[in-house]
């Protein structure tokens, strides 16, 4: 099997080593990993892309590659540069440094790269670690994903269904704020939505006078509706969301009809 992984935290991070490990571990001895990763941090972008301007590439070294533009730029590198004469089997994003859980997912570069495969053809999995009090001063706050990333990747890989549909599956998996040994198991979960939170702005005044805005992310242990991502996290659980790219409410189609003319 040959595998194309790459992230949001940049290409020296040590989820990415995770990742790789994971992956080496899926490929098996006659595999191919391939990297193909932002060559700085890109979390938060989503699923931008470098329309405008062109993205430097450079060799790291054999089967690694780091991209100056976003992870989904890094996909495009990867499929239609990189590995464009023998297509990877399957794209892994991650493993992130904190959750992509509840409405992260909709800012998340790691869900971006995903995303992209996906709309590419290929088969998709990103992973996160939640951090949290209980692995945040582990030796290897990636435990987690560490241990239980490759079996999770193959379980998912075993269950998905052949399908022809016009925006594939892809993908998003959690691993909860615990060490290894206290993971309860695998929940495959909604996308959930953390109750009276979210992203917001912190103002800073520079020594030059000029203002600026840091970003500053909501309480990532807000109570979250039963049977969701960030739920399932926290009660010790990896989630699995199954996603696709297509943001139509189908639900509420019909009873917009009378909109039509």
């Amino acid at each position: 099997m040959r595998i194309l992984i790459t992230n949001d935290d940049g290409i020296t991070a040590p989820g990415l080593k995770v990742l790789e490990a994971i992956a080496t571990d899926i490929a098996g001895p006659e595999g191919e990993v391939w990297i193909v990763a932002p060559a700085f941090e890109q979390s938060g972008v989503g699923h931008c892309i470098s329309y405008t301007r062109p993205m430097m590439i450079n060799q790291v070294n054999e089967h690694c590659y780091a991209v100056e533009g976003s992870p989904a730029d890094c996909v495009l590198a990867g499929l239609h540069e990189v590995m464009k004469e023998n297509l990877p089997d399957l794209v892994l994003s991650g493993v992130n440094r904190g959750n992509n859980s509840a409405e992260n997912t909709l800012y998340s570069g790691t869900i971006g790269a995903a995303m992209e495969a996906a709309l590419q053809g290929l088969p998709a999995i990103a992973l996160s670690q939640y951090y949290g009090p209980d692995n945040l001063n582990l030796k290897d706050p990636f435990e987690a994903a560490a241990q239980h990333g490759a079996d999770v990747v193959r379980r998912i890989m075993a269950e998905t269904p052949d399908e022809t549909s016009q925006y594939s599956l892809f993908y998003n998996v959690n691993f909860p704020p615990a060490p290894a040994d206290s993971v309860k198991g695998i929940r495959v979960a909604t996308q959930g939505r953390r109750q009276n939170t979210g992203f917001s702005t912190q103002p800073h005044d520079a020594p030059s006078g000029r203002r600026f805005l840091w970003i500053k992310g909501g309480d990532q242990r807000a109570i979250c509706a039963d049977g969701t991502d960030a739920a399932v996290n926290l009660d010790g659980y990896i989630s699995v969301t199954p996603m696709r790219a297509d943001l139509t409410d189908h639900a509420i189609l019909d009873s917009l009809k009378g909109i039509n003319s």
